[in-house]
């Protein structure tokens, strides 16, 4: 449900407005009318701070040796920072990133210098002064010819099997030929590349010893971090405030929960600020906050990432959170999944694994494990493998198996129950939507503006309600006659002639007419859209079956056998249940999203809940 909000209007002289502000953060719970964005040079330089501050901190949190190839030279390192430590960390990660490139070039060098071997540079140099030129080749040994040292003046430096290094010597004046191409001569000996390259990883375990010790700077980091965002956060309420009187007084405008009412007058009392304080409504655009029991409150984040409602809407998470359980277990639709997603989550509770991508996910990635654990096991599916093949022929379930699995004859034909069942559960949430928007609508806007809503609940809903009841021969047939002529006398009078009361009849009709068209395609669109559900389920199923299939055709009576069987068992699964997760993440969103929220009128333009407070983690 949207929690109810108190509206409170302060009116204060200018020069006292920074320490009210100030009051209000300490108070925590008010939420100013504020700029969203930087509203000047001075704001834009607070965020970039802000930004900069946790850049770092997501670097230095990230740094981690202990599996470095040289983690002891690192922790023995000892790094003093003197200058500041945000500008310390982003210049040293920028020297490392180089220096590594570096690392990685002088290693490419050493390996291309290595077979020349050590020689004295000013030997060669000498040579070059007496009027020679040393030219250096390097080629597969198989295209060296021996004979080419009774043809020309050359040294053989070095041969591995594979390639042969050598060089030739010549008179510079005179022409010259060789049947090979030349290479450049080595910059280096290998002694002087292995110096530098030496040189370069000790700079590097310097670099990564002062990011190792500049982690001790986490704690004041996040707090000048902290403080930052307190500090744009009230600099941009007061940026909010309205000037009066030539700028000596300023009106702020702010809410808080109802339930704070009491402890904000007794705190705005002694502040001895002037205020009016009242109940708000609609009108004034209060922030959103949601309030909702354990369970509904792990699904307010799909409500959130839609858009939260606004004040006098209703909050759809109560409907949210049974329905998206439901359509996620019938698309992963295998008890094993179920199994394996619950014990994923406890571990994410418990700390035993994490990934940053699913912090705090824990507990609604439990609950969506235990319900596909339990609609998998209704559903007939574990692990890929029918439950019905794991029962006795005696079995008092096999019957019920039989049913959903479509293995015996129905009275629904060809058509499978699990389909069947989607397109039911589709029916019942989109005619529920049609209530929940005909009842909020009444309640915002009155009924005079909703007879045509009210009346395409009562064609749709109360329609297939009287053929259920007709079907099921609790109505006689007289009855249901009469009963669905009634409906659709009503419901037309309703959609066609008093959609708009006060309005030229002709143009209600035509308006009648055109809803029509919209609700006949709409509806039969929405409600096809649930078939994803069985299609998903079947898919992931097929394919859990098919690796189980493969796993068992390379299984022999030899033990060695059971180790391909296993690992294409793990392999097939473990993907399967990643696509499946992921189908099954996104098509309920879908379903919520676009069929659900559109026929229950939900806006979802709310702001959501932001108070001041001195504490933004």
């Amino acid at each position: 449900m949207v929690d109810k909000m108190m509206k409170y209007s302060f009116i204060l002289l200018t020069s006292e407005k920074e320490g009210f502000l100030e009051k209000i953060q300490e108070l925590g719970v008010v939420d100013i009318t504020r700029s969203e964005k930087p509203v000047d040079q001075d704001s834009s330089i607070m965020l970039e701070g802000a930004s900069r501050a946790k850049k770092v901190l997501d670097i230095l949190e990230g740094i981690n040796y202990s599996e470095d190839a040289d983690a002891e030279a690192i922790a023995a390192v000892t790094i003093e920072i003197r200058e500041d430590i945000l500008g310390y960390v982003e210049t040293t990660v920028e020297k490392l990133k180089n220096l590594k490139a570096a690392h990685e070039t002088s290693q490419k060098q050493m390996a291309a210098v290595l077979p020349w071997g050590k020689y004295d540079k000013k030997a060669l140099d000498s040579i070059a002064e007496l009027g020679y030129t040393i030219r250096y080749y390097c080629m597969p040994s198989k295209s060296f010819d021996p004979a080419w040292a009774e043809l020309y003046p050359l040294q053989v430096v070095e041969e591995d099997g594979k390639n042969t290094w050598f060089v030739t010597i010549a008179p510079k004046d005179e022409a010259y030929t060789f049947p090979a191409n030349e290479i450049a001569a080595p910059s280096c000996t290998h002694a002087e590349a292995a110096e530098e390259a030496k040189q370069i990883k000790q700079e590097i375990i310097e670099c990564k010893a002062g990011l190792l010790n500049a982690k001790d700077y986490i704690p004041a980091i996040k707090e000048a971090y902290n403080s930052n965002l307190v500090t744009l956060d009230r600099y941009l309420a007061d940026a909010a405030g309205e000037g009066a009187a030539e700028d000596h007084i300023t009106l702020f405008t702010g809410f808080a929960p109802v339930e704070e009412d009491a402890r904000m007058v007794e705190a705005f009392d002694q502040m001895g600020v002037l205020y009016i304080r009242e109940e708000a409504v609609e009108a004034d655009n209060p922030p959103i906050r949601l309030k909702n029991n354990w369970f509904a409150r792990q699904f307010e984040v799909f409500t959130s990432m839609y858009g939260m409602p606004v004040y006098s809407e209703y909050d759809p998470t109560s409907i949210v959170a049974p329905f998206y359980l439901l359509f996620f277990a019938m698309c992963m639709g295998d008890a094993g999944y179920g199994i394996v997603l619950l014990l994923f989550g406890l571990a994410l509770n418990k700390g035993w694994v994490k990934i940053s991508m699913f912090e705090g996910l824990g507990n609604i990635i439990s609950i969506l494990g235990v319900g596909t654990a339990l609609i998998g096991a209704a559903l007939g599916t574990f692990f890929g493998m029918p439950i019905l093949n794991l029962l006795g022929p005696d079995s008092p379930a096999r019957g019920y198996f039989e049913f959903v699995t479509g293995n015996v004859a129905t009275p629904m034909g060809d058509l499978p129950f699990q389909m069947l069942l989607a397109l039911g559960i589709g029916i019942f949430h989109i005619c529920l939507a049609m209530v929940i928007k005909a009842v909020g609508y009444t309640k915002r806007f009155g009924i005079k503006e909703n007879i045509a809503t009210w009346g395409w609940v009562l064609l749709i809903v109360g329609g297939l309600i009287t053929l259920l009841l007709g079907v099921g021969h609790i109505l006689s047939a007289g009855a249901m006659r009469w009963a669905i002529i009634g409906i659709a006398v009503l419901s037309a009078l309703a959609i066609y002639i008093f959609n708009t009361p006060g309005r030229n009849p002709l143009m209600n009709v035509g308006s009648g007419l055109w809803d029509t068209y919209n609700m006949a395609t709409g509806i039969l669109g929405d409600v096809l859209s649930y078939i994803r559900l069985f299609a998903l389920g079947l898919a992931g199923g097929m394919l859990g079956a098919a690796f189980n299939d493969l796993a068992l055709m390379v299984k022999g009576d030899s033990v060695i056998t059971w180790l391909p069987f296993i690992l294409i068992l793990l392999f097939g699964h473990v993907l399967n249940v990643l696509m499946s997760a992921l189908g099954s993440f996104v098509h309920p969103l879908r379903l919520t999203f676009v069929e659900y929220f559109k026929n229950a009128g939900y806006e979802g333009k709310g702001a959501k809940y932001n108070p001041l407070t001195t504490n933004k983690e």
